[in-house]
């Protein structure tokens, strides 16, 4: 049986490559897609997702505007990477589907209580402020949800701040209170993204499919692999978002540890750091995880066989 999710995202090249990813792959039941600011503004965002819809000929799921700023904070944006669009490099065609008139944080909500209890993963990629709202507005949607697999934090160091990631320093009230609910949740943070490099092995790979959608991909690969160098010094990127999607699909693509986590929310240095406790075996009960390590070819045959499924 398919895996049901929802994908909140923030396009994003590597938001981008994760929507391919689920709706290319058999084994996932893609039942919503919502978006978030963060990479870039929620409009930019918002465009750029249901641009890549029409990349991928996806016409059959809602798409909707979630929340256009923090809980709390002032809105950053990732324009160092992300470029002026949010999704610079390749020429985006005009979007077709037309935008779910409902606030995302209603989508997911009535998804949520539609759906089998214990049936629908969400799968969070940029800031978690749709879901901090949805699980505040209507908090039965908590005990529903199967597990929440989200791309951001990490146990070992930052990116966007020496101890913070990006997606949770954009707004670390609404992680804190994400990771703090009792559902399932798997953190899939840089510790195990930084391995996911898009190597010209990789870039290769994906041009060998011959397809419109791969032929972006490798496009949004390019513009992204020289943001990284720039501003990040990788000489290969790393493609975050899928890596979220894979661990869905294929739970073995990625090896992960039980521990305590949290968010910090007032150190000066440390504001944003996500906090995991490997101080000892994790505690009976514990529902946080981390991702450790990461299969590197078994994730890009997922990416890869994808693009392949969806053709174009």
């Amino acid at each position: 049986m398919a895996k049901k999710i929802i994908l909140d995202c923030d396009p994003g090249h590597d938001d981008a490559v994760a929507l391919l990813l689920a709706h290319g792959n058999p084994e996932i039941d893609l039942l919503a897609v919502t978006t978030v600011f963060g990479n870039q503004t929620l409009d930019k965002v918002t465009r750029n997702a249901l641009a890549v819809a029409r990349v991928a000929g996806i016409t059959d799921v809602p798409f909707a505007a979630g929340c256009a700023r923090p809980l709390v904070r002032e809105i950053e944006t990732a324009g160092a990477i992300h470029g002026e669009s949010g999704l610079d490099g390749p020429e985006l065609p005009e979007p077709t589907l037309a935008l779910d008139p409902r606030h995302a944080v209603d989508l997911i909500i009535e998804t949520l209580m539609t759906e089998e209890p214990g049936t629908v993963t969400l799968v969070p990629t940029g800031a978690l402020t749709n879901i901090a709202m949805a699980a505040r507005k209507e908090p039965r949607i908590v005990g529903r949800v199967r597990e929440v697999v989200l791309m951001g934090g990490a146990y070992a160091g930052g990116n966007w701040a020496p101890k913070a990631e990006f997606n949770i320093l954009a707004d670390p009230e609404a992680a804190h209170i994400v990771i703090n609910e009792p559902w399932p949740l798997t953190m899939v943070g840089l510790d195990l993204t930084h391995q996911a490099l898009a190597t010209p092995d990789v870039v290769e790979r994906i041009a060998a499919v011959g397809t419109g959608p791969a032929r972006f991909v490798v496009e949004l690969i390019e513009f992204f692999a020289q943001a990284y160098e720039l501003n990040q010094y990788f000489t290969a990127p790393p493609v975050h978002d899928p890596c979220a999607v894979a661990r869905v699909i294929d739970p073995a693509a990625m090896t992960t540890r039980y521990a305590p986590l949290n968010v910090e929310l007032t150190g000066t240095l440390t504001r944003g750091m996500t906090v995991a406790d490997f101080r000892a075996p994790a505690p009976p009960g514990c529902t946080t995880q981390v991702a450790v390590d990461l299969d590197h070819t078994r994730f890009w045959n997922l990416v890869i066989d994808a693009l392949q499924r969806i053709g174009g």
